[in-house]
């Protein structure tokens, strides 16, 4: 096995841990690491990203779905606009440089953090679980719908799951629990991620050998995340990747606002 190999499975596990644990920032990982730890094109990690975090998604949702964590109805309300969405995001993705695109996926990361600062502060005032967690009535699918093709854009666009996004609204828009929302969050993410894959397989950008090594590494973390994300205090979850997140944010953001400007 190739350096390079190793690389590649070294990546996914962290990928993986992150998505088990909070449902939400595999992808955020997935493109930089990467892109500076293996070494391809943004291209070819938004599509690897997709592919690994359609994977991981499928596991989790299974993992979720036993402890009953899923709210099937939630998960067709966002998923027919957040496919058509991704497949579009996909198109543009290759018309943008890829400084521009790092910058901006920085700028992302940043704007994930918010929303789930936001999320754990509103569920620290109200544990009370809304129609929409329970039965998901009529009235939830036009919101569900809204944010679905926000995040299937996102996903097409950037190679992201779009979980920050989807947890963020179960919890603040729709009023689910967290676990529930994390749960629900993942049968999302996989369908969505698929129809990125499509859109981006038209442009033939995937290294089939690379992509597999990742999906190895990032099933591992995901069995690790998922069982950390059972017992580990909410305070804890949230300052571990509010540590990772903003450090590679800012890391993305500097460093290629540097190249731009000629600095490197």
């Amino acid at each position: 096995m190739g350096w390079e190999s190793i690389l590649a499975i070294a990546s996914g596990i962290p990928i993986g841990f992150q998505l088990g644990m909070t449902g939400t920032g595999g992808a955020l990982l997935a493109v930089p690491l990467l892109v500076y730890v293996v070494g391809v094109t943004v291209q070819e990690a938004a599509a690897m990203s997709l592919v690994v975090v359609a994977a991981s998604s499928l596991y989790g949702t299974w993992e979720y779905s036993r402890a009953g964590q899923v709210q099937v109805k939630a998960t067709l309300a966002f998923m027919w606009t957040g496919m058509l969405g991704a497949w579009g995001g996909a198109y543009g993705h290759h018309l943008i440089s890829k400084e521009i695109l790092l910058i901006a996926f920085g700028f992302l990361l940043l704007l994930s953090r918010w929303l789930i600062v936001r999320q754990t502060k509103l569920q620290s005032r109200t544990q009370a679980t809304s129609a929409c967690a329970e039965h998901f009535p009529g009235r939830c699918w036009p919101k569900a719908a809204g944010v679905g093709l926000a995040v299937g854009l996102l996903n097409g666009f950037f190679g992201l799951g779009g979980g920050f996004m989807i947890v963020a609204a179960l919890v603040l828009i729709l009023g689910f629990p967290n676990r529930l929302a994390i749960g629900t969050s993942l049968s999302i993410i996989a369908p969505i991620a698929i129809a990125g894959i499509v859109g981006h397989l038209e442009f033939g950008v995937l290294d089939k050998m690379l992509t597999g090594l990742v999906l190895v590494g990032s099933i591992a973390g995901m069995v690790l995340g998922n069982r950390f994300g059972e017992f580990a205090p909410p305070t804890v979850r949230n300052r571990v990747t509010a540590s990772i997140t903003v450090s590679i944010a800012l890391a993305l953001i500097l460093f290629n606002t540097a190249k731009l400007a000629g600095l490197r």
